[in-house]
């Protein structure tokens, strides 16, 4: 069986089929729609594709515009909005079946010296990762046994996931919280050393669980649902190189959620908790 973080790098392997325009595959999984990272992640890989590869990406917005299907491939076309001296810009347009599914607009920095630097220390600390059981063994001791689809998910599952607070099973035990969440991440494998592929990899992981900060007062995170939820859009600002099969946290937050719509912001740091990624999404949810 094929290592998970082995697949992942092979997802982002898009394949260019003219100048500017590239291909990438969808799994045929038993999902409702295509998983808003992997088209994230793959449109970011088509928009490095066409710069130098001396710029490495520091920031990308995008919008989710209708659902991909899984299991039919996507295209994605590049247009080379700037080659300045020190940024190059790009915009994707993701299409499936001759529909536009995802916008994403990525700016590309040349490395440079700033004349000075600061950061916000993390909010909170947190306890180390290899202290912490992963989704599916705390899921196996609350249930006995993962229901046969998430087991499934989990063999599949390229990142390992662990929830730094303990997980709410019940209504009582969601009562009051605060719409915050957070968890450890890295790949379960190596993906090499392309800084490009870690990139992408990251950008996929980071649309698995930042939602999870608006539901938490809500509902519990596991078991059934009572909301349909969509990503609306995305942005990401890459401040420093990582590696996205070293542990990462990611620190999550809902300020607001109305109308139907939530709102969060995560920030994601290494081990040494220096600030790596920052990340804000809007999602859609609406009453099953």
């Amino acid at each position: 069986m094929t290592n998970p973080a082995e697949s992942l790098v092979d997802l982002l392997d898009l394949e260019q089929i003219e100048v500017n325009i590239f291909r990438g595959l969808s799994p045929n999984e038993s999902l409702q729609r295509v998983f808003g990272g992997q088209v994230a992640g793959q449109a970011l890989v088509a928009a490095n594709r066409t710069t130098d590869g001396d710029r490495p990406v520091h920031s990308l917005h995008a919008y989710f515009l209708r659902p991909g299907r899984p299991g039919v491939p996507i295209v994605y076309q590049v247009e080379r909005v700037r080659d300045g001296r020190s940024f190059t810009t790009r915009r994707v347009t993701a299409v499936q079946q001759g529909r536009t599914i995802f916008n994403l607009t990525a700016s590309f920095h040349k490395p440079e010296e700033g004349p000075f630097e600061h950061q916000l220390p993390p909010a909170r600390k947190v306890p180390d990762p290899d202290s912490l059981p992963n989704v599916s063994q705390e899921i196996r001791e609350h249930l006995g046994a993962l229901p046969e689809q998430l087991e499934r998910m989990a063999r599949r599952q390229p990142f390992d996931i662990r929830y730094v607070d303990r997980l709410r099973w019940s209504a009582e035990e969601v009562k009051g919280s605060e719409p915050r969440s957070a968890v450890w991440m890295r790949a379960v494998g190596p993906l090499g050393d392309d800084p490009v592929v870690h990139t992408c990899a990251l950008t996929y992981a980071s649309d698995m669980t930042l939602l999870d900060a608006v539901r938490i007062p809500v509902e519990p995170l596991w078991g059934p649902r009572s909301f349909d939820i969509a990503s609306l859009d995305h942005a990401m600002w890459f401040h420093r190189p990582f590696r996205a099969d070293e542990w990462f946290l990611y620190d999550q937050e809902s300020p607001i959620a109305t109308g139907g719509r939530g709102l969060a912001r995560g920030r994601i740091y290494d081990l040494e908790g220096r600030l790596l990624v920052s990340v804000v999404q809007e999602g859609l949810f609406r009453t099953l």
